[in-house]
């Protein structure tokens, strides 16, 4: 009882609220109150312009525009508003027979979009986000007009994903040129965007893409859902979003993907996937997101198939050695040295005579100063910070090898450790943290440290999901047909089905007799040869 009567008063609060707040929004007929609620809103901040003139159409009408100087595209808005409203609306002897605000946005506009709207929270909002507004004395609403235009960077090949042979451009802070770049490698009409604005202050401007009649419509609704339930006063960055809707937020595994090219994009949306485009960074977020994504890259389709089948066994291979090479290196050297052959433990143990700590030690405080090493190079600016990561490593190195600090070996098998890390980039935070996790494991309970923690990051993977789709698919559960393109990269033209999970309305992508074929062998005529 006492929880239904909280219910009712929290309901008639809001609707108390949401009937001040429409009062509020009720447009005011007077030109000046209505510039006032406007000044009130926005401030007096110089990058505010009001500009006021009059308009000679049926009678002198007072009239003003609203824009936030550096948001807008100046030439719109003197030749394609100004210019018409206060100078060819004066040549012309108008006959005026439906409203004025009607037969401006028909007769004088020429900005690509008009629309009209009284809401004064929308007002404001269209303002802020780089729209013109016209108000006019006498009417109680106002015309947004289309003036967007910020400086922005131009589109560049984005540094973490670099291609050989792939193309070159990458997605930008501009959330409007990035769906441009995928409209305009899918042109496909079931492409779809669906807007939202996210973020009670920064109003962030959030976009899903997906292609209809491929994609699984609860994927849709469970991804709308994710981001309806977001309640947040900012939203500034891709990764925001991803903490926010992701399904183990606990788990070192993303189980939300991210690419800055467009070509990645518009391949996982064509599987049946979702993007997802937040506005000011040149991240897109694509769900489900599988385990396996993370050894594919966009070269392997650009290159055979054999080449590429072997470069991602080098990768399956790199991101063993990341996160075990440590851990088998300390519990060799600590429980089993049986195992080392006799001439590797003999130069094993001339290098680490006299060194003061032991093997878990040695790597585990390797690990940390590379760590920190790699931290410092990236926050450096980009000269100094490689001369730092290259003179760091190889100074620090020497000198505590020198100093009997530290062996050799150990050395040589952090360096191979961070050498494989940035062969998986995308895995690179779990690389990390399971490498840390195992080496300390080895270093208490040896080999059976290894396979505890083995066993548990496994169990750990089985049970991860994004989206509702199995994290290890197509392996866990196991999907033969999906293999084409985990253990080997199969020939384009064998790739003629989705991913099973993911795909699943629309499978068939490609017909099924598209490998090349053998020209038949021309006929001979012997008595022409014979002529010749």
């Amino acid at each position: 009882m006492f929880r239904f009567l909280l219910r009712k008063i929290r309901l008639g609060k809001l609707k108390k609220n949401s009937s001040s707040v429409s009062d509020t929004n009720k447009f005011r007929r007077n030109l000046e109150e209505n510039l006032e609620l406007f000044q009130e809103e926005l401030g007096d901040s110089p990058d505010i312009i009001i500009r006021r003139f009059n308009l000679n159409i049926k009678n002198r009408i007072k009239a003003a525009i609203i824009f936030i100087d550096g948001l807008m595209d100046s030439k719109v808005v003197y030749d394609s508003i100004l210019y018409p409203l206060m100078i060819e609306a004066k040549k012309e002897n108008w006959v005026v027979e439906e409203s004025i605000l009607d037969f401006i946005e028909n007769n004088l506009l020429t900005v690509g979009s008009v629309e009209k709207d009284n809401d004064f929270t929308g007002l404001v909002e269209s303002v802020l986000e780089g729209d013109t507004i016209l108000l006019l004395d006498g009417y109680t609403e106002a015309l947004i007009l289309s003036t967007k235009g910020w400086e922005k960077r131009s589109i560049s090949e984005p540094d973490t994903e670099v291609t050989i042979k792939g193309p070159r451009e990458g997605y930008t802070e501009s959330i409007r040129t990035n769906t441009a770049m995928i409209r305009r490698k899918l042109a496909h009409p079931g492409l779809t965007f669906e807007n939202k604005k996210i973020g009670k202050k920064t109003r962030t401007s959030v976009s899903i893409a997906y292609l209809k009649g491929v994609v699984n419509e609860k994927l849709v609704e469970e991804v709308r859902r994710r981001l309806q339930r977001i309640d947040t006063d900012m939203i500034l960055d891709a990764n925001y979003i991803i903490e926010l809707i992701e399904d183990s937020p606990f788990s070192p595994f993303p189980t939300v993907a991210y690419t800055e090219r467009p070509d990645v994009t518009v391949a996982k949306i064509l599987e049946g996937r979702v993007a997802i485009l937040v506005d000011g960074t040149p991240v897109v977020n694509t769900v489900p997101t599988l385990f396996i994504e993370s050894f594919q890259s966009p070269d392997d389709y650009n290159y055979h198939f054999l080449y590429a089948t072997l470069i991602r066994w080098f990768r399956y291979l790199a991101f063993f050695f990341n996160i075990l090479l440590a851990a088998f290196f300390v519990a060799l050297s600590t429980f089993h040295q049986e195992l080392i052959p006799t001439p590797l433990l003999i130069s094993m143990a001339a290098a680490t005579d006299g060194t003061p700590f032991p093997a878990v030690v040695e790597v585990v405080v390797m690990e940390v100063v590379f760590e920190i090493l790699r931290e410092a190079g990236i926050r450096l600016p980009r000269p100094i910070g490689q001369t730092i990561s290259i003179v760091g490593a190889l100074v620090i190195g020497q000198a505590t090898v020198a100093a009997g600090l530290v062996g050799a070996p150990t050395v040589i098998i952090i360096a191979l450790t961070a050498i494989s890390s940035f062969v998986v980039p995308t895995q690179e935070e779990a690389g990390i943290l399971l490498r840390l996790t195992l080496t300390i494991f080895a270093g208490i309970l040896g080999a059976y440290g290894i396979l505890l923690g083995i066993l548990v990051v496994l169990t750990h993977l089985s049970s991860l999901r994004s989206f509702g789709v199995p994290y290890l698919s197509p392996i866990v559960p196991l999907s033969v047909e999906d293999l084409k393109d985990v253990v080997v990269r199969a020939p384009i033209w064998a790739m003629k089905t989705r991913p099973r999970l993911i795909g699943w309305p629309k499978p068939i992508r490609q017909e099924f007799n598209l490998g090349p074929e053998l020209p038949e062998k021309p006929t001979e005529d012997r008595d022409d040869q014979g002529k010749i």
